[in-house]
């Protein structure tokens, strides 16, 4: 057995607040123990961020919730953890409830399956201050709408009372940060903390997460794929593959210098904005007076037939409900989709970009103007219709955990568009493995349920069931968001791979700049429900002409870590001078 790695704890002379010594998970199936994290010894300072990276499935997730009993019934953990010098492992149920939320806290990968649907997010703040601190109602609120400030949920006061489907992806995420941070833990377990937020906002919670550590000195583990964040935030980067830890050391030292062939390989997998247009760094602008007035670059718009979407000032509202108005999320844009091309949608969180996808597959109703998808208009159209346009338009969701069915196989998942479709049982089965295959599962996990699975297995779900009809019309909305890089790479060369095949059109919807330049031919830019910009993706990357454009690209953070300090500390100082 290769002697595993040295983590580089060594290196600080502060007291450890976490030392977790020969820690090991393991899931009992089908009468075995099967391990998920083998041996991993690591130590966290004060103040100090320590970045575990790796594929999904590697351990670094179950590994850190071991640490506070958080694993499912059938898992159990070995070894010591120890919280400024308490063991962890072995605590009960009622010690672990103190130690949750006060001493350390969770930010989740998934904030629609963390977070309660009865209750508003007000409420599930409220209850962890109440239930950590001798604080009454009033003041545990005041509290609630400063926190939610602090993470720059739009309109705090009233958000405070609106429940997690009301929120967008990446506002039920930060909303969950503001939880997190509500006790001010001693340690900070975060897992994939920005994988649903765009980039801007992206800037702004690790900006957060920076004050927290130094404001309170808590430790931060911080398990992301996205390996600009763990350049922009991490001291020392630990990299897992199949439950062993085989490389760790210094940011510096694993960017610059890594050794063992999965990091150097890993590395290499990370999307670099700029690989496919050559965009250089855009200067980060003041956005506060924006007009919303589109530019488009080079744009002819072509014949209807050669159409398979086309939205003529488009109005999508969200109906009222009782004393709350109805609320317009899209204002008047213009846009279309050739056949078989592949347009990127970017924008903050709320700016309207799901929401035109939901409109497609008649999720949400036409409030104003058309729109048009494979030549049907969907303003009034009739739910016959609409169950036709279904079978040629599929959606790979933002959240797998919550758009899987928790009930029922994922074979069963993957197959049931066809099982509505009349296929008869010997195609769906045959379908489901050539699915599987192009998605890269093994075949045996046609009948695993998906809490078995992993964040990313449970996306690449998602994707294999969209694509099971052949779809003239793909939405993807953010189908990257839960995968590590490595994954995520070879998830794009299929995607591009089955979309040249097969020709299907897709509005490819992400806050990841650097993969929409991978896939798209041309990019729209939305911001508050408004079209700002739209044009080839070489013009909108390397000369934008809004400046809400440009910061956007300005904030996207580089695997490098002397380039992002620089990046960022340029990006401080105007924020600073603005304000």
């Amino acid at each position: 057995m290769t002697e595993q790695p040295t983590t580089g704890a060594e290196t600080t002379s502060a007291t450890p607040i976490l030392e977790v010594r020969n820690l090991g998970v393991e899931f009992f199936v089908d009468g075995e123990w099967f391990p998920a994290a083998i041996d991993v010894n690591y130590d966290v300072a004060p103040g100090e961020v320590l970045a575990i990276v790796g594929e999904s499935g590697s351990g670094k997730t179950q590994s850190s919730m071991s640490l506070i009993g958080l694993l499912p019934p059938n898992g159990r953990a070995t070894g010591s953890a120890k919280l400024a010098g308490r063991e962890l492992l072995g605590l009960s149920h009622a010690e672990l409830s103190h130690v949750r939320g006060n001493e350390v806290a969770v930010i989740f990968q998934e904030p629609m399956t963390a977070m309660n649907p009865v209750y508003t997010i007000g409420f599930q703040i409220i209850e962890t201050l109440r239930t950590h601190f001798d604080m009454g109602p009033k003041d545990a609120r005041e509290r609630a709408i400063e926190l939610l400030t602090m993470v720059e949920i739009p309109d705090p006061a009233k958000s405070v009372d609106k429940y997690p489907h009301q929120l967008s992806g990446g506002q039920r995420q930060r909303a969950m940060i503001a939880q997190a941070l509500a006790c001010e833990p001693k340690l900070l377990i975060a897992d994939e903390p920005t994988t649903a937020l765009d980039v801007t906002v992206q800037a702004e919670i690790l900006q957060l997460m920076r004050d927290l550590r130094h404001r309170v000195d808590a430790g931060i583990i911080l398990i992301t794929h996205d390996m600009g964040v763990v350049a922009d935030l991490s001291d020392r980067v630990m990299v897992m593959k199949d439950g062993r830890v085989v490389e760790a050391g210094s940011a510096d030292q694993i960017f610059y210098s890594p050794q063992h062939p999965y990091t150097q390989a890993l590395l290499k997998a990370v999307p670099h904005l700029g690989s496919q247009t050559g965009a250089t760094r855009v200067e980060y602008t003041d956005i506060d007076n924006v007009n919303h007035v589109v530019k488009t670059h080079n744009q002819v718009k072509p014949p209807v037939e050669d159409l398979i979407m086309d939205a003529t000032d488009l109005i999508i509202e969200y109906p009222g409900r009782g004393r709350v108005p109805a609320f317009r999320a899209i204002n008047g844009i213009d846009l279309f989709i050739k056949k078989g091309e592949v347009l990127g949608l970017v924008g903050e969180s709320g700016s309207g970009k799901t929401t035109v996808g939901r409109a497609l597959v008649g999720l949400l109703p036409v409030a104003g103007g058309s729109l048009m998808v494979d030549g049907i208009e969907l303003s009034g159209v009739k739910p016959k219709v609409m169950r036709q346009i279904r079978r040629d338009v599929s959606f790979v969701f933002q959240d797998p955990g919550s758009s899987l069915n928790p009930r029922i196989p994922i074979g069963e998942s993957i197959g049931e568009p066809m099982h509505l479709q009349k296929w008869n049982k010997a195609d769906i089965t045959a379908r489901v493995d050539e699915l599987l295959d192009q998605v890269e599962l093994p075949r045996s996990m046609r009948n695993r349920y998906p809490h078995e699975l992993s964040g990313g297995q449970r996306q690449r779900v998602g994707i294999a069931r969209a694509l099971s009809l052949k779809p003239k019309l793909l939405i993807a909305d953010e189908p990257t968001s839960a995968l590590d890089v490595s994954v995520q790479a070879r998830v794009l060369e299929i995607f591009k791979e089955l979309q040249e095949e097969h020709g299907f059109a897709c509005l490819f919807i992400s806050h990841d700049l650097a993969v929409v330049e991978m896939l798209s031919s041309r990019i729209a830019v939305m911001h508050k429900g408004y079209l700002d910009e739209v044009g080839p993706r070489e013009e909108i990357l390397t000369n934008p002409q809004q400046d809400y454009t440009r910061r956007l690209l300005a904030a996207v953070p580089v695997p490098d870590p002397a380039a992002q300090k620089e990046r960022r500390e340029e990006r401080d100082r105007l924020i600073n001078r603005q304000a």
